[in-house]
């Protein structure tokens, strides 16, 4: 194929994920969602808009289709079981399902994302899909140089069609159903008639053609080509009307808008450009994409399009005036964090910025730009200021406006992880440098420097009361330090691998500590708890089939969560049960979780570039302090922040604390108690 993706961008990696991915005995499945916001973990090889507009299709190079909702940018659901990178999605003509092409053909249920059928008998890879207007047929090209005809209702193979001479790279089918066209490497476009599979015409672009498409009245046809051009044919008789010129990079994706009026093309040169179809005038070129534009497409109302990059993005933008709208992550999300009130939530990511989302509907807020990547974030216990941590400095924003207070800048290596006091007064950070470091919130100051670990620290931690900081390395060690005056007070030794976190329990009795090793064949996760006063091994919790990156206790200490390899799993802390074990909407790794302060809700960010809020499915309903218990101090919190937007006291997740939570809690009283 010809995309670059399929041969530069991390084949190998990906191969050795796939080899990597557990078998998950007793999943549970999918989380009950809130809402999801994010990304590809990989080039995005095609974009398609539901014909009802509300939805967006993604098909990308991490093997995986996501669907998101056009009006908010929320992520709907992934959809996962390719063994290829999807190079096409394309919705059937009355929203209901759609198809994918990910080394086979596959089709889903789009209202529960369920696999319908996968359609098999290409003898090399597909490239491209389109069903006929009236959604009784899917055409497909292919590598096998041939386009085949497939009956929906039953998945049945109606007619192959032979002639090129090279790779199918896309068909698409005329607005009245009754012609196909395929484009290909020999350097042709191919017009078939549907009904008997007769070759009416063959128009010759003179180089490789990797995208074509019909206007919507049928009478054109564009093509994009290796040749930098675009050109436009007449349907009746296959004469070129015009050569569009300007794109300096092979062209992968034509479409014209709904209205017929604009033509949008993209291409290797990282650009997406509108053309008048009249006249073939260049109106507008969008700008805004750091890598090769695979796939574009217009919304039915012709008011956006919607383009997928090599740079692993997908982005929308206004047709009107070219205005991009904010998007996601666009690399792994390594860290998430709710503010105290539970309004907001942060994530930090490898693509280098923090981002604030609102919680109660996952509304992007805010994005700050950290510069490098971002392994952690973590909110003042006022929810003023947040930290974030990367490169080898630690950076303090004001979270109202966003703006950067001070940066810390004293350790010599990547810090991996911050942690503030629970006072709010020191902050501490730990650095592959080795070293853990406390600092002075007020002023920046450095206060202390931690010294012991002999590898990598990747996880600090205060207890509860502040008088202790938990540190964990990659040298397979837990350290407790006393804070007034930095003394080392124990070393935890256990682990067999790498410490990657460490979470102290609401009490401050016990301590979770989650890594992993290799032991030559995989890696495995290995999740300790520890009693704070002693240092005694209370339990050892497994199950696990790749290392464990976080871990986390609800905030009434009943719970832990822990993520890792592709799953999310929640255990009772009072005996190590696991009671939950998620293996939905985790994809290709899960490298972040927490709880929100009420318990109510957990968040945690995902390898590709996903950030996810879910339901605990364990809160005590009408418990907006996360103690476990529904009592007065609740009805308080309710009336207290009574007509505020979200946050712990909005019980129903309807985004305003009111009446009807208040009713929860008193319906509630005395739960848990």
């Amino acid at each position: 194929m010809r995309r670059k993706a399929l041969w530069t961008l991390g084949v190998g990696v990906w191969t050795l994920w796939l080899c990597l991915l557990p078998l998950v005995a007793g999943a549970q499945g999918r989380p009950d969602i809130v809402w999801m916001a994010g990304g590809h973990a990989g080039a995005v090889l095609s974009v398609s808009f539901s014909p009802d507009g509300s939805l967006l299709a993604s098909g990308s190079w991490d093997y995986t289709v996501k669907l998101w909702r056009v009006s908010d940018g929320v992520l709907i659901r992934t959809l996962t079981g390719h063994t290829g990178g999807v190079s096409s999605v394309s919705f059937s003509p009355d929203s209901s399902l759609l198809a994918s092409v990910g080394g086979d053909i596959k089709l889903w249920r789009v209202s529960d994302g369920a696999l319908i059928r996968t359609l098999t008998g290409h003898t090399g890879s597909v490239t491209s899909v389109s069903f006929s207007p009236d959604g009784s047929l899917l055409a497909s090209g292919s590598w096998d140089r041939t386009v085949k005809l497939w009956r929906v209702s039953d998945g049945v193979l109606i007619r192959t069609l032979t002639g090129h001479t090279g790779s199918v790279y896309s068909v698409s089918f005329s607005p009245d159903g009754s012609l196909l066209a395929s484009a290909g490497g020999d350097g042709t476009v191919k017009l078939w008639r549907v009904s008997d599979g007769a070759l009416i015409r063959t128009l010759g672009h003179g180089s490789y053609v990797y995208t074509v498409s019909f206007s919507p009245d049928g009478s054109l046809i564009a093509s994009g080509s290796d040749d930098y051009t675009v050109k436009l044919w007449r349907v009746s008789d296959g004469a070129l009307i015009r050569t569009l010129t300007g794109h300096t990079g092979y062209v992968y994706s034509v479409s014209f808008s709904p209205d017929g009026s604009l033509l949008a093309s993209a291409g290797g040169d990282g650009t997406v450009k509108l053309w008048r179809v009249s006249d073939g005038a260049l109106i507008r070129t969008l700008t805004g994409h750091t890598d090769w534009v695979n796939s574009l497409s217009f919304s039915p109302d012709g008011s956006l399009i919607a383009s997928g990059s090599d740079d692993y993005t997908v982005k929308l933008w206004r047709v009107s005036d070219g205005a991009l709208r904010p998007t996601g992550h666009t690399g792994e999300v390594l860290s998430v964090s709710f503010s105290p009130d539970g309004r907001l939530l942060a994530s930090g990511s490898r693509d280098r910025t923090v981002k604030l989302w609102r919680v109660s509907d996952g509304a992007l807020i805010r994005t700050l730009m950290h510069g490098s990547y971002v392994y952690s974030v973590s909110f003042s216990p006022d929810g003023s200021l947040l930290a974030s941590a990367g490169d080898t400095t630690v950076k303090l924003w004001r979270v109202s406006d966003g703006a950067l207070i001070r940066t810390l800048r004293e350790h010599t290596d990547y810090v991996r992880s911050v942690s503030f006091s629970p006072d709010g007064r020191l902050l501490a950070s730990g650095s592959r440098d080795r070293t853990v470091k406390l600092w002075r919130v007020s002023d920046g100051a450095l206060i202390r420097t931690l010294t012991g670990h002999t590898g990598a620290v990747y996880s600090v931690s205060f207890s509860p009361d502040g008088s202790l900081i938990a540190s964990g390395s990659d040298d397979r060690t837990v350290k407790l330090w006393r804070v007034s005056d930095g003394a080392l007070i124990r070393t935890l030794t256990g682990h067999t691998g790498a410490v990657y976190s460490v979470s102290f329990s609401p009490d401050g009795s016990l301590l979770a500590s989650g890594g992993g090793y290799w032991d030559g064949f995989q890696y495995w996760g290995e999740i300790k708890l520890w009693r704070v006063s002693d240092g005694a091994l209370i339990r050892t919790l497994t199950g696990h089939t790749g290392s464990v990156y976080s871990v986390s206790f609800s905030p009434d200490g009943s719970l832990l969560a822990s993520a890792g390899d592709t799953t999310v799993k929640l255990w009772r802390v009072s005996d190590g049960t696991l009671l939950r074990n998620y293996d939905q909407e985790t994809v290709w790794g899960v490298l972040s979780i927490q709880f929100s302060p009420n318990g109510r809700l957990f968040g945690y960010g995902r390898f590709d570039a996903t950030v996810v809020v879910a339901r605990n499915p364990f809160w005590t309903s009408g418990d907006a302090d996360g103690n476990g218990c529904v009592d007065d101090a609740d009805l308080r919190a309710v009336l207290s922040a009574f007509g505020s937007e979200g946050g712990n006291a909005d019980l129903n997740d309807d985004g305003v604390v009111d009446d009807a939570d208040l009713l929860i809690v008193l319906f509630n009283f005395g739960s848990g108690c």
